[in-house]
């Protein structure tokens, strides 16, 4: 095989939460240029919408579905009208998320409890619905997206989001742990670590410490609206059949600091 023939998605099917904006929209449209059919769902299915369209001029067939990865019913109307269309579930990409900044001190407990639902309890969800199909089948990709957050204490005045940086800990873990269970299945569990990248989530916290993100960033400069694809591409495709439980971290170096 060559060894770009290792890279190709052609004929598999994607779900990406949290596809309509930001990081799940560069992965999905990665993932279509790959060559796969790809599911994009998110509370807000307008967005959604858009970005399937532009999938679609891709060459690729593609669906636009509302979800809330912590309501259980919406989780399996997905993986159904997933099925329905496409008849399998090759890759799952859990990335919604939510986040909260705030002194531990003042973090309100429903705001705690919002994050680790969406961030831990949509990632379970979404995960244990879609191992069904792929223990059926004995094949596929889960990549989560945890965050540089997730590896250890941050300074608060770069971070003071406990609860965030909790949860992307718990979802490195629970990519861990998953990994050692379903690799019995045939089905590679791993995680992907962003460092900081410009969404729509991290525009204000960007904004207030963008000198010393830079300053603690080796390579100098945030990510950009390509650097999580090949990433996000090598947990998908072929190429990373012998990687289970593995964090991969985009985050221009800052992690090695």
């Amino acid at each position: 095989m060559d060894v770009m023939d290792l890279f190709r998605l052609d004929g598999k099917t994607a779900i990406v939460t949290g596809g309509g904006r930001g990081l799940g929209a560069q992965i999905a449209e990665g993932f279509a240029e790959a060559g796969a059919n790809v599911v994009v769902c998110s509370r807000k299915l307008e967005a959604c919408e858009e970005i399937s369209e532009q999938l679609k001029q891709k060459g690729v067939k593609s669906l636009a579905l509302a979800c809330d990865v912590t309501n259980p019913e919406d989780v399996k109307r997905v993986i159904q009208k997933t099925l329905e269309e496409f008849g399998t579930i090759d890759i799952l990409v859990n990335n919604s998320g939510a986040t909260w900044g705030a002194p531990v001190l003042d973090m309100p407990l429903e705001a705690w409890h919002k994050v680790m639902e969406v961030n831990v309890t949509g990632t379970f969800l979404m995960s244990r619905e879609v191992g069904e199909t792929m223990i059926r089948q004995k094949s596929g990709k889960i990549i989560n997206i945890a965050s540089v957050a997730g590896l250890g204490g941050i300074d608060p005045q770069l971070m003071d989001t406990i609860g965030y940086n909790t949860s992307k800990g718990a979802v490195i873990t629970f990519t861990k742990d998953l990994a050692a269970k379903w690799g019995q299945f045939n089905i590679n569990v791993n995680a992907l670590a962003p460092g900081f990248f410009p969404t729509k989530m991290s525009k204000v916290l960007i904004e207030q410490g963008r000198d010393r993100f830079l300053e603690q960033t080796p390579l100098k400069r945030f990510g950009t609206d390509e650097d999580l694809k090949g990433a996000a591409l090598f947990l998908a495709s072929k190429a990373s059949d012998y990687v289970t439980g593995d964090v991969v971290i985009v985050d221009g170096g800052m992690h090695a600091i």
